[in-house]
């Protein structure tokens, strides 16, 4: 199966951002070499995993660590 590539040719660091996101996914989501029985597998693991995970316990390093809940939510309470 062929690599899906999220860059323009020639320039890998055109889209790194989302090439690393899908990297963190297939990583924490996926045993390697596993995959889903069917769409429908994958779509309720990948909601679990997003809602559950992703967006409200684990720690980014791009934002001194915290959760992007925890962001979100110190967004939310301190606008101007």
């Amino acid at each position: 199966m062929e690599k899906a590539s999220l860059s323009r040719p020639g320039n890998p660091y055109d889209n790194a951002l989302a090439e690393s996101g899908w990297s963190t996914l297939k990583t924490e989501l996926l045993p390697r070499g596993a995959c889903f029985a069917n769409l429908e597998e994958a779509r309720l693991e990948l909601a679990e995993y997003l809602d559950h995970y992703y967006n409200t316990q684990r720690l980014h390093s791009a934002l001194s660590y915290c959760t992007l809940l925890e962001i979100e939510l110190h967004y939310l309470f301190n606008l101007p």
